[in-house]
């Protein structure tokens, strides 16, 4: 059994990578990162997953790990490289950064192209080896995506290409960190809706004028209703689903910590009407800055002020933690917001 573990970045030319490759292969975990210490981050993930499938299913995994629109340091490709030797599997990078010339001359499964996109490069490389999309019906979107990243201005794609690099980049409804699946299907889902509105007339117009329903229509599950209370809706679903794990306290206190979740004044009420064994809700960003939200449970505009220096009202406040420790691993972000006042 052949199974993907397909690490991208975090842009359109990102995601356009793991929307053709989720579309080639049945078994295909994906995972996202930025470029920096997230990338080694990730791909550790990706060998301790790699060792717990191994152990569910022995000898018939066939693991590959697919990197793309990822360039690697030297030091980064020596590790992943031992490391993939250790668990039995294999690994294709496939890239377009200049930056990784030295790592691809060093390692004979680096595949760099500097003069296409990495959408277009996966894309050649799927069709080559797995006799993909024979009759091209994703080749639009495709050569759409590399307009944009390589910034072909002339060609006549380049405007789609540009409505659905701002689709991509304005697509902040669900954390990354926090949920990445979740977020990761949205994008997806989106240069899904792009790929099927390409063939229109004034196509570019057509796909900017939808962008708000695309948002929307994902979000629906039973009714309409404005895309603030559907978003609300979905989130606060995540959250209470996943309650056990973004747990933190606060003196005698019990709380939902979120990290880069946004919107807290609907998001952050919503969650404690549906967790009413819950006292407070508490959301940090990359920055530091929280916000505080409670329903009468207790009164955050003091813990506002021990934690931060904030302050506001008491089912309403906010403030900024000195010295905040920022992670791409929500784990370590919850143990540091925790260390400060448990």
């Amino acid at each position: 059994m052949q199974h993907i573990y397909h690490l991208s970045h975090i842009d359109l030319d990102g995601y356009g990578c793991q929307y053709i490759s989720q579309q080639c292969f049945d078994t295909i975990t994906c995972y996202n990162a930025n470029y920096g210490p997230e990338v080694s981050a990730r791909l550790a993930e990706i060998i301790k997953k790699i060792e717990q499938d191994t152990f569910l299913h022995g000898d018939s995994l066939e693991a590959l790990i697919l990197i793309t629109d990822l360039n690697l340091t030297t030091k980064e490709g020596n590790w992943i490289e031992k490391e993939v030797m250790r668990v039995g599997a294999k690994i294709q990078l496939l890239d377009h950064h200049v930056t990784g010339k030295s790592a691809s001359e060093r390692f004979a499964w680096y595949k760099l192209d500097t003069t296409r996109c990495a959408t277009l490069i996966t894309y050649d490389w799927l069709q080559t080896h797995y006799a993909f999309d024979p009759d091209k019906t994703l080749a639009p979107i495709v050569k759409a995506i590399n307009a944009i990243d390589i910034w072909v201005s002339d060609d006549e794609l380049f405007e789609y290409g540009k409505v659905m690099l701002g689709m991509i980049s304005g697509a902040r409804e669900i954390g990354r960190i926090l949920f990445p699946a979740e977020d990761r299907a949205l994008k997806i889902s989106m240069i899904e809706a792009a790929k099927n509105t390409l063939g229109e007339e004034d196509a570019p117009i057509k796909l900017d004028d939808k962008l708000h329903q695309i948002k929307k229509a994902f979000f629906i599950k039973e009714k309409n209703n404005t895309k603030d209370n559907l978003v609300a809706d979905y989130v606060t679903e995540l959250l209470t689903t996943d309650k056990q794990r973004l747990t933190i306290a606060y003196k005698e206190y019990k709380g939902i910590l979120g990290y880069n979740v946004g919107n807290a004044s609907i998001i952050g009420n919503a969650s404690m009407v549906a967790n009413d064994d819950y006292d407070f809700y508490m959301d940090v960003n990359f920055r530091g800055n929280f916000s505080l939200r409670s329903n009468n449970k207790m009164d955050v505009s003091a813990m506002a002020g021990h934690i931060g220096n904030g302050g506001g009202h008491p089912n309403a406040s906010g403030g900024k933690i000195e010295g905040y420790k920022d992670s791409f691993v929500y784990a370590d972000v919850r143990a540091f917001v925790q260390s400060l006042y448990r």
